[in-house]
């Protein structure tokens, strides 16, 4: 039997999303350095004239709070109170506009926006296709869709689900349900599906460096600990389409 993902822990983490380093949401900050970088590189060369960007399921803020650095329009929505709470806290800019809302029913018009993000959140829900979907409903013609999650493979039922329990303290138990996990070619068969062109990817995993040895030697993530992006989509991957 398929055990049930775990989304209730993100209304518990508060502060942690900023501060913790002894929990699996270290990870997932340090991670979204390089993704963030990767986003607004993309924005700015693909449709430089960007203006409005949502971000669907955006915790505690760290991209839309990024993204508010660089562009004037910037929403985010999360089925979190708790995550919204601490996404405004930590929004710099106190430009982004956040909202309380269920990613398969979202609260605006048909393409309201430039740039939609689904990162880190398609391996988390039961329906993914659907949500692809609804997220282009809001998209604008010639947008951009971006997206991250994680392959299913044997390499990453080891280290995305069995080594982040065992190496990293406070990991909630069933943070990831190795079954959501989404091969690309289905990723992008969605997409397809949904009106949109996948038009550019990229592979991510963590450096594996004196950062990364001390991380796991003393089960705190280093300040040091890093990601980077290559060419290999077998671990974890992000990309971008095109709306037709």
């Amino acid at each position: 039997m398929k055990s049930k993902i775990n989304n209730d822990f993100y209304n518990d983490l508060n502060d942690e999303w900023y501060h913790s380093n002894n929990h699996a949401i270290a990870l997932l900050r340090a991670e979204q350095k390089v993704k963030n970088q990767w986003v607004k590189d993309q924005i700015q060369s693909l449709l430089p004239e960007t203006q409005s960007i949502l971000d669907i399921a955006c915790g505690g803020g760290f991209l839309a709070n990024e993204l508010a650095n660089y562009f004037s329009d910037v929403h985010g929505v999360d089925a979190s109170k708790t995550s919204l709470e601490t996404a405004k806290k930590f929004d710099q800019t106190k430009k982004v506009q956040y909202h309380y809302a269920d990613a398969y029913n979202l609260p605006f018009k048909k393409e309201a926006f430039d740039v939609v993000c689904l990162m880190d959140f398609l391996e988390h829900v039961e329906r993914p296709e659907d949500i692809i979907l609804e997220a282009s409903r809001v998209l604008k013609p010639k947008g951009l869709m971006f997206y991250h999650t994680f392959n299913r493979n044997f390499l990453t039922k080891l280290i995305i689900i069995k080594a982040v329990e065992a190496f990293v303290p406070n990991t909630p138990k069933n943070l990831h349900v190795y079954e959501l996990f989404l091969k690309p070619e289905e990723v992008w068969k969605f997409l397809r599906n949904a009106g949109l062109k996948p038009t550019l990817s990229t592979g991510i995993k963590p450096k594996i460096d004196r950062a990364f040895f001390k991380s796991i030697m003393t089960r705190r993530l280093d300040e040091r600990f890093d990601f980077e992006l290559i060419p290999s989509h077998k671990l974890a991957y992000l990309g971008v389409a095109t709306k037709c």
